[in-house]
This record gives C-alpha cells, structure tokens and sequence, in this order.
C-alpha cells in the first residue's frame, strides 16, 4: 500500500505540472484575450517573494476551480512584457484584475484574496453583481421582497467575514440557481434581527430561504424557513431541495414502503394516518406540522382506507430518522410532534453528525475507509465532466435511444465510491471522445430519483448499457479506466459473429478479423452447429447477447462446422476456444441447456490454464476453488524467469497439476505481488519463487526451496512432499478479515452499562446460544472495488482475502 500511495502523490504531482489551468500571457496574447469579451482574473507580477510564492499557489488552485464558471485565471510576467497601466510600480505585485473583454470589473489587493476560497467568492460576487442584490438594511431587504413577491422566491446569506468558505459556497450556488432564484447577500446585524436571530453578534454564516413566488398580495409578508446546517455547498443545494420538495406527501403505502425525497438528502421523515372521516382535518394538521418543520423534517400523510396500509390503529404517526428503521408512536398534539423533532431528535441527530464530523474528518489518516478517505483528500479537486451528458427527466429516454450505445452511470453525490469513481468514468468519456454511436452519461440520483426507480437502481454506482430496442445491460466490471473502456469497445462488436464459411471462421479466429480486435482481447470463443436449425442455437444467441462487452464471441451453424471438429472425441454441438495464433485450439461438448449455463461454460472454458495474475481477473480465478501453484517473476524476459515459466508447463500439459491453480505473477505490472509474498513469509525470496497457497488446509503457505533448481520433476517432488506433509510451512496466511485500523463502537456492551444485562436478552441467538456478531467489516483498495453485482461465488470475497 505504501508504493500505491507513493505512486499516486507522485502522479498526483505530476499531474499539477502537466495539467495546471493557470494561463501565462504574452503581451500580444493578453491583448488577443481583451478582444474576445470574456471574463479572466489577472494578476501581474517579476518575482516572487515568499508571500507572492504563496498566493500563486492559491491563484493556480483557483484556476481550476473558475474554468467550471467560463473565468480564466492568468498571470502575466512584467519582467518579459512590460504592458502599460498594468505594469507600474505602484500597482505591480500588490493587484489583481477581474476583466470582462477589456473592461475592468473590479480589481482586488492581495491581501483580500488571500486564497482560493477568497479567490473564488469575490470574484463571482463581482461577476454576478447584478444578480446578487448586497443589503445593508431591512429595509433593503424588504425592497428585494416586494419586487420579488409573485415572480421568484429569495435566498438570503449573511455572511459575516467575506472570502471565507461559507463565502464561496453562497456565491457558487447563486452562480447555479442565479436564473431560479434572488439571491441576496448581507453582512449587517440589522438584517440579522429582522430575521430573527436573537444574538446578532453570532459570527456563525445563515441562510434563510424566503417564499415570495407564492405570495399574491403585496401587504403579505414572504414567509421565512431558516437552514439549520452549516453554511456549505452540499448543505446549501441539499437546503434548496428541500425547499422544492412538496410541503406534504401524500400516500396509501405503510412507512416503509414510502419513498421520499428527503430519505436521499438525509432528512428525517415523519409519518400521519389519516382516517377517511377526519381526512381535512389531518390534512390540515399535516400543512401545519410540516409548515413548522420545513427544512428539517420531511411529512408524509398516509390514508387508512388503502388495503396496502397495514400499521396497527393504536398508532397514528410514526418517523424515520436517516439509516434507521421506522418508529411508530403515538400522537397526542402537533405541539408534541414539534417538540419531539426540535427539541430531541434533531438535536441527537445534529450532535451524532458533529462527533462523526469530527472524528472521522479531524484526521483523514485514520478514516474507517480507503475510499472515503482518498474522496476526503481530493475533495478540493475540479472535475471536468465536460465530456459526460448529464442527464434528466426529460432527456433520459432520448438520450438512451439515439446512440448505438448509451453508457448511463447512475450515481450519489454523497457517495465516497460514486465520487471516487467518477474520475474514471470521466476519462473513459475523453478516451472514447469521437467514437461514432457512444455517448457516456450520468444521473445524480440525488435529484432524479424518479429515473433510479424507473431504471430499478439499487446499488451505487452502477452503469448500465443501452441500445435501441434492446433491454438495458449491467456491467459487472472492475470500477475502474481500463476495465470499463475496455468492456465498451468489446460491447461494440457483434455478439455473437454470424460467420458463414469456413474461411471466415479462420479470419475470426486468427486472420483480419482476428487482428481487427487483438488489442481487446486475445481469446475466441466459437459455437459449432451443424445449422441454423440446431434447438441450441437461439439459447447460444442470447448467450451472446448476455456475455457482450466480456468476450468475443462467433457462432458457426453449417454442414462444413463437421470440419472443425473431426478427428475429436466431441460431437456438435461444440464450443472451440481459441487462446490466439500458434495455440492449440481447445473443443468442448455444448450441451443442451439454458442461455445461463452456457454463459457459465463459456466463461469457464476462456480462462487461461496457466495464467497471469492480475487485480482485474484475480476474482475470476479464485471461483475455481484450487490451491493456488503461484511463480513470482521479476523480469518476464530473463532467462530464469523465461526457464521457470517453461518449466511449470511441463507438468500442466499432462495434467499433473490439474488439482491446482497454476498461475504466475509480474512484479513489474503487478507489483502489489511484492506485498503479497512478503505477507505470505515474512520476506521477499530471491526471484523467481514458486510459493503453494493451500486455501483449504487452515491458511498455511509453502515456499519451493530456493537451493533446489526450479525444474518440472523437482515441483513434482516438492508438490508430492507437501500432500505428504513431508515439507514444513514457510508461513501462514493473515487474517482473512480486513477490518478498519480504529474500533467499532460496541453499542450492545455501552446498553449492558446503562441496563445490564438489556442488550444480552435481547441480543439475536446463535446456535451456540450466544449473542451473533454481524458487524461486517471492510477494507478495499479503490483499484480493488466492484460492484455489489460482481461476485455470484460468496467465497469469492473469503479467498480474495486470503490471497
């Protein structure tokens, strides 16, 4: 993991030098630039100082950050190009300018942007001044409320030190829902008492959201919901959601059942039964209730008179808080329900979020998760999605049905694997830019859940392949650049290949068809029939259809496939398995059966016999369930290496190691393989190294003697010595389980303190009558994740441990 980690700081770097968005002008260029009419942020300067070192740290962080708004940052070196008002003493070093074209919107000291928040708020407040309405008063505000009532609703931030994150977090969200709502900033304490607040003095950032849109008269005050959270952006497009959201639900489902809005964003839910004979007058109580909680806690009104309502009378109101079950109770008053949410449960709910915010976000190097934890590093980075059509309601269905291939990743903002792996989603979008018939898409589904549901999403992320008139396809792959641009390349090819001849089954095999797609993958897999008319074709066919995007696959049905298996023990129908030119073809039986059980021949038969170990086939391998025979190589061209792999051969060809997984690692492509040898014995043997895992015996590991020359007859003794138990371990494979380097919780222990005994009663029994632990732990590279569809086999995840 270390040489992981060093290797992504290093690119990391790397990838800061080769792809920085801060622009150097020349003095002809810059002039090129004011005649374009577009916004840049200008800063010009001869050398750097201390200071100056730091704030064009921070001038190139915001360069990424403003490309996502049309602004381009620039420098410009006044020693190269003196150009003229700008490059004068008193003003060099100690300046920088918003441009539109040639005109100068605003220019800024250093001082006052001092980094990329302050950067980047200053100069979309300057850039949005004629949207963002800046209010010193109430009366100002009410101003902006009268023009407003009617037409559009108001977003209201105070913002009590400026260039501050909550700063750049208002002015980006009025940067994108600018043309939906007034956004209005403030800094005065006046406001803050109109609004409410009781301590002006708080130096704590607000929002309030103003609901004018829906106010006719012009007497009316705008009613008024406060955002309880920090100021953030996530907070804040979550807090407009809601605002979005309907003020009551209204349903004939039980609790559980209800899908929400709020339950996505993370907001408690509470529930009304409604019977028919008070039906206005809960729907009255609903309005009010959800009126008084709006913002905090989303309401939903159930109707009794449904068949699918099956919650017990006694009860009429239950709540849901985020990630746990349903709680029914009792109502009694709307006065109760209040202060159950304001005073109990949001309070709890807050304080969880403050001690999980803090200790998982204090310190990102102890984080439960790799991925969370590498999202939580990378969080201040811009990624471009330029290339990747975000999709919605009205756009999904088009989309999806105007390309040969529509690849939609369906995704949560939230997600730490989502956010992880979209930066590979968005290079497979550059890599596969131009290819005619593939567009690559996304749904947030935080917004759009109505498509997630439609789609029956309910893993995270997931991609889905779309063709006209075709039912959609999921992808099972590594989440991961190669795997999944690979997986669309091979989606482009016919599945199956309709071959008509025997030549043409020579070209797919090894000829111009062959070549057209080696760089793909080198394995064939041909279905033989005697003809068209055979009952298995079709089941072969949709085989195709279900394995495309996995493997290339032909299907010859002709008199002439007699051919292709004569002098064989193996009658058509047939499968024929091709490894590439110079190899042996390899004849299978194809029996008669369903299109699922020919997709797990075919993907049984494609597997190499003596294969190369890699991250993406490892889980492929595993299923097979034999002790691992692994050769470890350094340099796969040396003589030893090039002797050892020969050897191992040897004894595969006759089938004397077919109770094994034969199998070798590169250390040069692979090289977590050092890692995995050094976990196995304790040390890295001289190169190459054949070690035996046996998977089934308790974890031990055998290490062929190094002294001993690697020849075909010497593994066969040494292989015969370990069966015999003749050879001693040379260790002991670790732990299976992956668990996070700090505790867990044990909340059933802190329920025994507060009542002993409570937790133990009523702890679920396991057949030894003692309490079952089903805590589940985790620990997974980002190069290692799958999705929850990947693994069939569930000692997959066991053996992928173990290795």
């Amino acid at each position: 993991m270390c040489i992981v980690y060093l290797i992504a700081f290093l690119f990391s770097l790397t990838a800061e030098q080769c792809f920085s968005k801060l622009i150097e002008d020349s003095s002809q260029s810059f002039m090129e630039r004011m005649s374009t009419g577009k916004t840049s942020f200008v800063y010009f300067g001869n050398h750097v100082n201390p200071t100056i070192k730091l704030f064009m740290e921070q001038l190139e962080m915001s360069a990424d950050a403003l490309e996502d708004y049309g602004i381009s940052v620039v420098k410009v070196n006044c020693s190269k190009d003196a150009i003229a008002n700008y490059c004068t003493e008193e003003k060099l070093m100690t300046k920088a300018y918003l441009f539109r074209g040639s005109e100068v919107l605003r220019n800024f000291d250093i001082d006052t942007v001092f980094d990329v928040n302050a950067i980047v708020s200053h100069v979309l407040f300057s850039v949005l001044f004629n949207e963002v309405r800046y209010v010193h008063t109430p009366a100002e505000l009410l101003r902006v409320e009268t023009a407003a009532k009617q037409n559009s609703d108001i977003v209201v931030g105070h913002i009590p030190v400026l260039g501050l994150p909550e700063h750049r977090a208002l002015m980006e969200a009025a940067f994108v829902y600018g043309t939906k709502y007034q956004f209005v900033q403030t800094t005065g304490s006046l406001v803050l008492k109109h609004m409410g607040v009781v301590d002006s003095s708080s130096s704590q950032a607000r929002l309030w959201f103003l609901h004018c849109k829906g106010v006719s008269r012009q007497s009316d005050p705008c009613p008024s919901t406060p955002m309880t959270k920090p100021l953030n952006t996530i907070n804040i497009h979550t807090f407009l959601q809601l605002m979005e959201a309907p003020l009551v639900t209204e349903a004939m489902l039980d609790p559980s059942e209800v899908d929400v809005v709020h339950m996505h964003l993370g907001v408690p839910v509470l529930y009304l039964f409604s019977q028919p004979q008070t039906q206005h007058l809960d729907q009255a109580t609903a309005q009010t209730l959800a009126l008084q909680l709006r913002g905090e806690v989303g309401v939903v009104l159930i109707h009794r008179n449904s068949p699918n309502v099956k919650t017990p009378l006694k009860y009429n109101a239950a709540y849901r808080l985020p990630q746990e079950d349903v709680k029914y109770f009792t109502l009694n008053s709307g006065e109760e329900v209040v202060k159950l949410f304001k005073e109990e449960l949001l309070q709890e709910h807050k304080l969880e979020d403050e001690e999980e915010d803090e200790e998982h976000w204090s310190d990102p190097d102890i984080l439960d998760d790799e991925v969370s934890e590498s999202v939580y590093r990378d969080r201040d980075l811009m990624l471009d999605l330029e290339s990747v059509v975000e999709l919605t309601s009205d756009t999904f269905q088009t989309t999806v049905t105007q390309n040969g291939i529509t690849v939609v990743l369906f995704y949560f903002k939230w997600d730490a694997v989502c956010m992880a792996f979209i930066q590979s989603y968005t290079e497979v979008a550059d890599a596969l830019e131009g290819v005619n018939g593939v567009q690559l898409a996304a749904v947030n589904c935080g917004e759009w859940t109505d498509i997630c549901s439609d789609q029956n999403v309910t893993s995270f992320p997931t991609v889905l392949i779309y063709r006209p008139m075709s039912a959609a396809q999921l992808y099972r792959g590594m989440l991961g650049t190669k795997s999944l641009h690979r997986f669309i390349l091979l989606s482009l090819v016919s599945s199956p290949t309709h071959l008509s001849s025997s030549a043409e089954v020579k070209s797919f095999l090894e000829g111009d068809v062959y070549s057209k797609h080696v760089y793909l993958t080198p394995v064939r897999v041909l279905g033989l029939f005697s003809s068209t008319h055979d009952k298995g074709v079709t089941s072969f066919e949709e085989a195709g259809r279900l394995l495309r995007g996995e493997t290339i696959l032909g299907l010859f049905a002709h008199k002439e496939a007699e051919q292709w298996v004569e002098g064989l023990s193996v009658n058509l129908p047939a499968l024929l398995v091709s490894h590439g030119p110079g190899v042996p073809y390899e004849v299978y039986s194809l029996p008669s059966s369903s299109p699922t059980d020919h997709v797990a021949l075919i993907q049984r038969v494609e597997l190499d016999h003596f294969p190369e170990l890699t991250v993406e086939n490892l889980p492929w391998y595993l299923e097979l369930g034999k002790p691992l025979l692994l050769l470890f190589i350094g340099k796969e061209d040396s003589t030893e290496s090039t002797k050892a792999l020969a050897e191992i051969k040897q004894p595969l060809s006759s089938g004397q190691l077919d109770s094994f997984l034969p199998c070798w690692i590169h250390l040069g492509r692979t090289p977590v393989g050092r890692s995995i040898l050094d976990k196995y014995l304790g040390f890295v043997p001289p190169l190459p190294a054949l070690v035996m895992s046996r998977l089934k015996t308790g974890g031990e590991v055998f290490l062929f003697p190094p002294e001993r020359p690697l020849m075909a007859k010497n593994v066969l003794q040494w292989i015969h010595d370990v069966e015999n138990r003749q050879e001693q371990p040379a260790g002991l494979i670790p732990d299976g389980k992956w668990g996070p380097p700090v505790p867990f919780f044990d909340f059933l222990a802190i329920m025994d303190q507060e009542a002993p005994t409570y937790a133990a009663q009523r702890g679920p029994k396991t057949k030894t009558g003692g309490r079952e632990d089903h805590r589940e732990q985790k620990h997974v590279t980002p190069n290692q994740r799958q999705t929850s569809h990947t693994s069939q086999n569930p000692q997959a995840p066991r053996q992928h441990s173990e290795l």
